[in-house]
């Protein structure tokens, strides 16, 4: 069978001032993307396989139209250039806004329809985080999502899909898809998947996965820092038998709404200050806090100061920032060279609704060359905290971004990174961590945050909000 496989991934703030160009994406093209072994084992069957591309882009700001428009352009034309077509794996994330369109991913599977033809057989794959549209389940023929957050499943996900895809086609099965919306808003820092409720809730989906009549089941959370008509909790199910897909989502919906209350911030959580005082009470070392306004993976900037101007009028010692977001401040540093004392304005010219530039004097201990796969990085001290400065928006989700600056972690007794959850090498690592509800694009209390799209009643913004299956 002839498959292409292809991919337009992004995770919208619709909050945020930054906007999402074309060089914001990373894209992977040709072999690349069916290197792993799954993909020899589909080729050896003999299945023409057409790798086309898959281009994703860090959490930010709505994506510029040129951008959408110039990918979308190039995906197009791929794919008439490879029909006709069996089958079409595309990965998405399910939470893509783009300037005057708005949804992304409807309009990807809209035009995409058109170009392969109703003969041709669509399966998406999706962030756990999407905020899907029904149109994308109506042009789609299966739909299957993570089931971990953090993300441990990728890659199984991505299998998943093509394979029923593959068994689908084989069977001349064409599945029938159903998703059920909640009004529920949750940010994903209330339903990490290895704590109650979701962790029972999502051990539910294998389960539900093997019954007759059903091939796969996924419960969307959603990214609550997109403001859209879409977001919103969801159960998706894609499955042979239309009856029993309708009796298997609306129950496993009436058990996440029974539960709504339940979804909580798996980590002690308090302002920054507060924040602050738990991690220099806690006996163990280095406790990892996350400054969840400002973070990156939530589409925030990664450039707000705000934290480390608590943390240094608080006089603690032995506490790291990492890392803020300023290539401005970057280059002074370098100009100074290490062991030499700059001023610096740090920070807040990316966020400039909710920080502003720090004035601060900084030692530069540190300095990290640009070198193969690293970008430059400087170590600075700030009266007694050290902040690392980077030219990007990239997060320390694992512990190589530490190490690569001869950071010992073991040495510092709070490290700040600019996430929500931890991902999993920190969340394995770290002996303690504490959710700091710091204020910023992806602010956590989100009833501070300025909606104007969602469906309203929805809980718990509206405590009133009702549903009845």
């Amino acid at each position: 069978m002839r498959i292409a496989i292809a991919g337009l991934a992004h995770e919208t703030n619709t909050f945020s001032t930054l906007p999402t160009s074309y060089e914001d994406f990373r894209v992977t093209r040709g072999s690349a993307l069916i290197d792993a072994p799954f993909w020899q084992r589909l080729a050896d069957m003999g299945h023409e396989l057409f790798p086309l591309f898959v281009a994703h882009a860090t959490p930010s700001g709505r994506v510029t139209r040129a951008c959408f428009e110039r990918f979308l352009d190039d995906l197009l034309t791929d794919l008439q250039e490879h029909l006709p077509l069996d089958g079409l794996l595309l990965h998405l994330h399910g939470a893509m806004d783009v300037e005057g369109v708005g949804d992304g991913e409807t309009a990807i599977l809209r035009a995409v329809r058109d170009i392969v033809g109703r003969d041709t057989f669509i399966a998406v794959t999706l962030d756990l985080h999407a905020n899907l549209a029904q149109e994308v389940v109506i042009h789609s023929d299966l739909l299957t999502a993570y089931r971990t957050a953090p993300h441990r499943d990728v890659l199984e996900t991505q299998e998943r899909g093509a394979r029923l895809m593959i068994a689908c086609m084989e069977a001349k099965i064409r599945p029938t898809s159903l998703m059920i919306k909640l009004p529920l808003l949750l940010a994903g820092e209330s339903a990490v998947t290895e704590v109650e409720p979701a962790r029972s809730l999502y051990a539910r989906l294998s389960q539900l996965d093997s019954s007759p009549g059903i091939l796969t089941a996924s419960i969307l959370i959603g990214n609550a820092w997109t403001d859209s008509p879409q977001t919103a909790v969801s159960v998706l199910l894609s499955g042979t038998d239309a009856n029993v897909v309708n009796r298997e989502a609306s129950k496993l919906a009436r058990e996440i709404w029974a539960r709504r209350a339940e979804f909580a911030i798996d980590a002690p959580t308090g302002t920054m200050d507060e924040a602050i005082r738990m991690a220099y009470a806690a006996p163990e070392q280095p406790v990892f806090v996350s400054d969840s306004g400002d973070n990156i993976t939530a589409g925030a900037t990664g450039d707000s100061p705000v934290f480390l101007e608590h943390l240094v009028n608080a006089g603690v010692q032995g506490a790291l920032v990492a890392g803020i977001t300023d290539p401005q401040s970057l280059k002074q540093c370098f100009a100074a060279g290490e062991g030499g004392v700059v001023d610096l304005f740090i920070g807040g010219r990316l966020d400039y609704t909710f920080a502003r530039p720090y004035a601060a004097r900084a030692t530069v201990l540190r300095l990290l060359h640009k070198a193969q796969g690293v970008t430059p990085q400087a170590l600075v001290r700030v009266g007694n905290v050290e902040v690392v400065l980077q030219p990007d928006r990239q997060p320390f989700t694992d512990l190589r971004y530490f190490e690569q600056l001869g950071i010992d972690v073991h040495q510092k007794k709070m490290i700040v990174v600019k996430l929500g959850y931890l991902f999993p090498e920190l969340r394995d690592f770290a002996p303690r961590h504490i959710m700091a509800l710091s204020p910023g694009f992806s602010d956590l209390r989100l009833d501070r945050l300025p909606y104007q799209h969602l469906v309203r009643p929805i809980y718990p913004l509206d405590k009133e909000a009702e549903w009845r299956g």
